[in-house]
């Protein structure tokens, strides 16, 4: 049940088969994000691929490598294996290894032998690696825009999603007990979809089957118009405040917009060799803080020792640490770059005060002064745009079957204080459809606001100009999983797909959020995986969100599909 280590299991066997010599990668779009994540371009160059391309940039007048393997590995589209008859009709290498990310038809395998004329195909495997492996317990098919209309799929993206999923299971070696959400016509949809699949592709899942002594595992398929509130919180962890301040796309943070940054750091990758990164992205800023001092002091103590070199042990002794020196001092300038953008923007755009009123807005029942307080930061010198728009979505979400309730005079104030222009504050009712909280109460039980649990400070000592800083609050996906982990999630709201008799506690559980998840819950799955004893958690979703990727999917969903073009939806989405 780790997607990391599934992903660079293939990735390594992909290589490995093809033998030792001089090897190219050929990827599509989707693929070259899937390798990027697991495996940096240096870890490919040890394994001999030194060359990398899409496969659609194929150009006669490109130069052939007759000496030179070629690894394919594409998703079976109908356009990429268009793109690899083009290429085996006219081929610039000496062998080729062809993998598919997911299943082929026999019909599509056979047409690809008949163009293969020479006779240079080697091998040709499905492998099940149709999704983005983020962290071990955390993937994403990276699909933006599931919604047609709140209530209908985006034809292209049920597909996607459908079979990344497939992939999923298949990678893992899994045969699940499907549950879903039943308020979601899309989560049953999906769900169905991919009960339908296993059984067509019974070859493939029978022996995947668990004795009937043994829990089998439950995909629980979620809809994210259930916690809208989750997505627009500011973040207080590394990795959370990374993507929602700064967007991590495909482990990379691009920093060119940056005052005064040099060129060799507008662009940051987030290595999975890097120790610091994985020690502390689930730290909150404080502790993010002081452990890079710490790791600064660390790092000017050996800058100090590796400039006593007075004897010929002493250059022995500096170039074997070297390697590992010089991979330290590039943490510490990486991550040092990192928090220092941070910490300006949370200081320059009032964020601690932004945050603390967020959530004592969605945890406080006190109507009058939660606007009081949001109409006192409207309009303030520091607050930015984005930021009170967020403010203003928030209350509309809690207040909205408020009978008092001021949005009109919240979204006028946008309007006078930020320029906004109608187009834009349309997001506000757009917002409150998506989710459905312009229902009676009675529809909406997984909604409430008794979800969203109490907000509470703590203090940081130790690191000059952290004060204090905010525990998240916990998002609606917690108290799902621990009601499952218990018995308890009620049937009537997560009834399981078909004649299931066995209810006993999973001992693995894989939930998938359409319309995407937030860092933040997988922050919560890390943190139940080490509190729930005898049960294994992974989550994904069709997306990984900030605010801003969230509220393209809202716009998706609510405009009319002809309109859906004119948003850049899902920008930052990972």
């Amino acid at each position: 049940m780790d997607v990391v280590e599934a992903m660079k299991n293939y990735i390594t066997e992909m290589v490995k088969e093809t033998g030792t010599g001089i090897k190219a990668l050929l990827m599509d779009k989707e693929t070259i994000s899937i390798v990027s994540v697991v495996y940096a371009q240096s870890e490919m160059l040890e394994k001999e691929v030194y060359l990398f391309e899409l496969i659609e940039n194929y150009s006669p007048r490109t130069e052939s490598a007759k000496f030179v393997k070629c690894i394919v590995f594409i998703r079976p589209t109908e356009k990429n294996l268009n793109y690899l008859i083009r290429e085996l009709k006219h081929p610039r290498f000496t062998q080729y290894y062809i993998y598919f990310n997911n299943i082929i038809s026999q019909t599509d395998i056979k047409f690809i032998a008949d163009v293969d004329e020479q006779e240079l195909i080697k091998d040709v495997q499905e492998i099940y690696g149709d999704y983005l492996a983020i962290n071990s317990h955390t993937f994403s098919i990276n699909v933006k825009c599931c919604y047609q209309n709140i209530n209908h799929w985006n034809p292209s993206s049920f597909v996607r999603l459908s079979n990344g999923l497939i992939s999923l299971l298949l990678s893992l070696n899994r045969c699940p007990l499907i549950r879903y959400q039943a308020n979601s016509i899309l989560t049953e949809r999906l769900a169905e979809d991919i009960r339908r699949t296993i059984a067509k592709e019974s070859s493939l899942f029978d022996h995947l089957q668990k004795s009937l002594m043994e829990p089998q595992p439950i995909l629980l398929i979620l809809d994210r118009k259930m916690d809208p509130i989750t997505p627009l919180l500011n973040q207080w962890t590394y990795q959370a405040m990374l993507h929602e301040l700064l967007s991590i796309n495909n482990n990379r943070i691009s920093l060119t917009n940056v005052p005064g940054i040099s060129k060799e750091l507008r662009e940051i990758v987030l290595a999975r060799d890097d120790e610091f990164y994985l020690q502390n992205r689930y730290l909150n800023y404080g502790e993010i803080c002081c452990n890079i001092k710490s790791l600064m002091d660390e790092f000017q103590q050996k800058s100090q020792s590796q400039k006593k070199i007075e004897t010929i042990a002493d250059m022995k002794q500096f170039i074997e640490t070297y390697p590992n020196f010089k991979k330290m001092s590039g943490t510490v300038t990486k991550h040092v770059t990192l928090i220092d953008e941070i910490s300006r923007l949370v200081n320059a755009h009032n964020l601690l005060e932004v945050s603390e009123t967020e959530q004592e807005l969605i945890s406080n029942s006190d109507h009058s002064e939660s606007l009081k307080r949001i109409s006192n930061l409207i309009g303030s010198e520091k607050l930015r745009k984005e930021d009170a728009l967020r403010l203003v979505l928030l209350y509309a979400l809690t207040f909205c079957q408020n009978s008092n309730n001021d949005i009109r005079g919240l979204c006028l104030k946008l309007e006078r204080s930020y320029s906004f222009i109608q187009q834009e504050i349309k997001i506000v009712n757009q917002i409150v459809e998506f989710c459905g909280r312009n229902k009676p109460k009675q529809t909406t039980e997984l909604l409430t606001t008794e979800h969203v649990k109490a907000f509470t400070k703590k203090m940081i000592k130790g690191f000059k100009g952290v004060e204090n800083i905010y525990t998240q609050h916990q998002p609606l996906l917690k108290e799902i999983i621990e009601d499952l982990y218990r018995g308890k999630l009620k049937e009537t709201l997560y009834p399981f797909l078909g004649t299931v008799l066995q209810r006993d506690r999973p001992i693995e559980l894989i939930v998938f959020m359409i319309g995407g998840i937030t860092y933040e819950e997988s922050m919560v799955v890390h943190q139940l995986n080490r509190t729930l004893s005898n049960m294994k958690i992974l989550i994904g979703g069709s997306s990984v969100h900030n605010t801003e990727s969230f509220l393209d999917e809202v716009r998706a969903g609510c405009e009319p599909h002809s309109q859906i073009a004119n948003y850049s939806c899902g920008k930052n989405v990972l």
